[in-house]
């Protein structure tokens, strides 16, 4: 059985790379009109694999430069009057998830090799740094969406993003972390998951879908409270 899973987590990590890859050949042909979108979309398929590379192609294509222009007036119009859709609320949540999902790669990996614990407890070293890593880097893709799309001084842009994206990364990680709970504890009780297994990355592709569907919630409402741009 342990062959087995470590098989399949191979084979969910070989297609969400092959998905990545093929997004960012076509970016660079058709690269996004929103620069940080280059970065969201490839790190979107990470964890969502073939569903992130379908969501690639039926919207971010839309977004991309060379089409931008075409659909710019229509998009402004629908961005002042509609609340926003359930598609447009994960295309809000992408922003914050993109830089959580890159955070907590790198903190995983640096929790692992320097021997990081809390209290004792490897899981909650992965708690907090898995956070602070995630906030701060989601900060910075929530920035690069915002300034864009506004006039506001860099400044302002930073505490715009801070604004609305501090709930969102919240509203992300408890939905990774829940998951995250359930491996260790029930599904690895007894083997407890590394950052150098394959299944540990399998299990977090897991946990950062479902980060996804817990912050779209919140993304939804940032954006009908004008604490977030309407996108897509």
């Amino acid at each position: 059985m342990s062959a087995m899973i470590s098989h399949l987590a191979w084979i969910s990590l070989g297609i969400a790379f092959i998905c990545a890859a093929i997004i960012i050949l076509d970016e660079i042909r058709h690269p996004q009109a929103m620069g940080i979108m280059n970065v969201v979309w490839p790190v979107t398929a990470l964890y969502l694999s073939v569903i992130g590379l379908w969501w690639y192609f039926h919207s971010g294509r839309k977004m991309a430069r060379d089409s931008f222009a075409t659909h710019h007036a229509h998009y402004q119009e629908q961005n002042t009057k509609a609340a926003p859709t359930w598609s447009q609320s994960l295309l809000a949540a992408s922003h914050c998830g993109a830089g959580c999902v890159l955070a907590d790669i790198g903190v995983e990996f640096v929790i692992f090799f320097a021997g990081l614990t809390i209290a004792g407890s490897t899981m909650a070293a992965s708690f907090v740094w898995d956070f602070v890593g995630a906030w701060t880097l989601g900060i910075v893709f929530q920035y690069f969406s915002i300034k864009p799309m506004t006039n506001l001084s860099a400044g302002a842009a930073l505490v715009a993003a801070i604004k609305s994206d501090t709930l969102s990364i919240i509203a992300f990680q408890v939905g990774m972390y829940a998951w995250m709970i359930v491996a260790h504890m029930w599904l690895f009780p007894t083997r407890h998951l590394v950052p150098v297994s394959p299944v540990f990355w399998l299990m977090m592709q897991v946990a950062m879908a479902l980060g996804l569907l817990t912050s779209s919630p919140m993304n939804r409402w940032l954006v009908r409270v004008g604490w977030k741009e309407k996108m897509g």
